[in-house]
């Protein structure tokens, strides 16, 4: 009979002695203060600086990981493209408060109280459009992803998104105007 041949090891096996402890905890000794801490603060400066540029281009890409927790995830990507696709009122609101600036330095007392009258009631506008929109993609995420997965925030979210100007907003907008934007849940 022949006899049962044992599992040959496919591993590499062991590679030299175990280290003693004392070499360990030799090789992982760091002294707590640099010896040259000038240069130290210089190089983690740089490291910082260069951990903070990466967080603002992925805030720019709208990448989840650098965005805050509030907006990060599909629907609210859902919410920034639909907004940034179409124009609003509210996007004019910041250069039309500058042209009110302007006229309430004319002489005229009543062109600044016509002026103010203006940018008040274009104010009411933009706000009554911001929730319309809002509103409205609420009922379009809420007909995929049902009445329970529906996040919040939408209306600020909204107001905040429209009322800045198209090249100031962040994330940077990634669809063009006039684009169809379709939510799908992912």
């Amino acid at each position: 009979m022949s006899e049962p041949t044992a599992p040959k090891k496919t591993g590499d096996g062991k590679k030299g002695p175990t280290p003693k402890r004392r070499e360990r905890e030799a090789a992982n000794f760091r002294p707590l203060v640099p010896d040259d801490r000038k240069q130290a603060k210089k190089e983690m400066q740089a490291q910082m600086r260069r951990k903070q540029q990466e967080a603002r281009e992925g805030m720019a890409r709208g990448d989840d990981r650098y965005l805050r927790e509030n907006d990060r995830g599909p629907q609210k990507r859902y919410m920034r493209d639909y907004i940034d696709a179409r124009f609003s009122f509210g996007e004019l609101l910041l250069p039309l408060m500058f042209v009110v600036i302007f006229v309430t330095f004319v002489p005229a007392p009543e062109a600044g109280i016509w002026a103010m009258t203006f940018i008040w009631a274009y104010l009411a506008i933009a706000i009554t459009e911001a929730v319309i929109i809002a509103n409205l993609i609420k009922r379009r995420i809420r007909a995929v992803v049902g009445e329970s997965k529906l996040e919040k925030g939408f209306i600020f979210g909204t107001l905040a998104r429209i009322m800045q100007l198209r090249m100031l907003r962040m994330p940077k907008p990634q669809v063009k105007r006039g684009e169809r934007i379709v939510f799908t849940g992912h």
